[in-house]
């Protein structure tokens, strides 16, 4: 066997078989080398290259998968895929869909949270990933409800199949399912393979249709009458989706989602547009609240004031709130204000060193500046720990000193 990382390899039984040698040795992280020195005693050495290539992606995949150490990855099928908590979400916004098509399925990370509920039929054009697919399924204890074809999407036809649903994840990289990250190029903010607009047409066939996109998806990417959903877990941006007239609730959503991935609905929590009074501006009162990216980049900034109740911006161009009492939201980030001014650096550093502050935390919005030189300029030294924003208020330079709610 030639020396390859190809992990459909490791589909057979000698393959399996040295998957289970390598993640039970307990060289595998002291002596990498090492071991694989010796498992190219037992084993073809193209073989032990793609296990112990496979075994490196098992333990990056285990952030996004509970079961990664059973599952098979290439390292572009991993980074595009959704995490285990995404795609148990979106599955459940498809409750009811009895037959449903994955388009672009990859490795089948949204395949196994979609056949937990539903057949699934899986479409990729590279034949290492609808394999790969079908195994991770398996691992998930799906496989009956899947059936896999290898072909280009866009020779796929829709009608007749009786299906209640399309999920398309369109690739957002050049090049080969199995590339590399270092030999894929990266498409531009809004690009994809098939194009968008190509994706959304598959409404015209099934009324029902959910695309997968980048989370800087650009506001004219999201065709008339379509759902943009931006989706978080805990405070991290992690995909736009879109819904298509069918299954939209509205024009813009932000969910984040919370804990278990395999909880029920509880487990996320949405934000929709609120229409009612503009939104007050002020100066930063007693609490700063720091929104969701998922609640900024749905442009429900303000929709979120009006949610939370006499909450105001403290810049017309700036997604901060204030409010005058200790509010906690899962849509933002709470912080107790210590001492706000107009930005003045060495007033700042003065003032910080007073309340014995020796590391802090610098969120920039709104002003330019290299984070890491003004943390090197104010020469903290302190038991304390503290956040200094450093944005604008009413369109002056401004900074806020900031703690924890619960911090003594």
């Amino acid at each position: 066997m030639p020396v390859t990382t190809d992990p459909a390899a490791l589909l057979t039984a000698q393959g399996q078989e040295l998957l289970a040698r390598l993640a039970e040795s307990p060289d595998a992280a002291r002596s990498p080398l090492a071991l694989a020195e010796r498992l190219r005693r037992d084993y073809p050495p193209g073989l032990v290259a793609a296990a112990t290539a496979q075994q490196e992606l098992r333990q990056a995949a285990r952030a996004k998968f509970s079961r990664a150490g059973a599952m098979l990855f290439t390292r572009a099928g991993y980074e595009q895929a959704s995490s285990e908590a995404v795609a148990a979400y979106r599955a459940r916004r498809l409750a009811g869909a009895a037959r449903v098509a994955d388009l672009c399925c990859g490795i089948g990370g949204d395949l196994t949270a979609l056949a937990a509920a539903a057949d699934v039929v899986a479409v990729d054009r590279d034949e290492v990933h609808a394999r790969l697919a079908r195994h991770n399924a398996a691992v998930y204890g799906h496989s009956e409800r899947v059936s896999a074809v290898v072909s280009d999407v866009r020779d796929i036809r829709l009608a007749g199949q009786r299906l209640d649903a399309v999920f398309i994840d369109p690739a957002r990289r050049s090049g080969p399912g199995t590339a590399s990250a270092g030999t894929a190029r990266r498409f531009r903010a809004g690009e994809s393979e098939p194009p968008l607009d190509w994706c959304a047409a598959l409404a015209a066939q099934v009324a029902a249709v959910v695309v997968k996109a980048a989370p800087v998806l650009p506001d004219e990417a999201v065709p008339d009458g379509w759902e943009a959903e931006f989706i978080a877990e805990g405070r991290d941006l992690k995909e736009a989706v879109l819904w298509s007239p069918a299954l939209a609730t509205g024009p813009r959503r932000a969910t984040v989602l919370l804990g278990d991935p395999a909880s029920a609905a509880d487990g996320a929590v949405t934000l929709t547009a609120r229409p009612g009074d503009p939104v007050p501006v002020t100066e930063p009162g007693e609490y700063l609240l720091d929104p969701s990216p998922a609640v900024t980049r749905a442009s429900l900034v303000e929709d979120l004031a009006r949610e939370l109740g006499g909450a105001a911006k403290i810049d017309p161009r700036i997604a901060f709130l204030t409010l005058g009492r200790d509010v906690r939201t899962p849509f933002a980030r709470t912080l107790r204000v210590l001492d706000s001014a107009p930005w003045h650096e060495k007033r700042f550093a003065r003032r910080l060193r007073e309340l014995g502050i020796g590391a802090v935390d610098i969120r920039r919005r709104g002003l330019a500046g290299d984070v890491e030189q003004i943390r090197r300029r104010l020469k903290l030294a302190g038991p304390g720990r503290a956040t200094v924003v450093i944005t604008r208020v009413s369109d002056q330079p401004w900074g806020l000193i900031c703690a924890d709610p619960d911090a003594p």
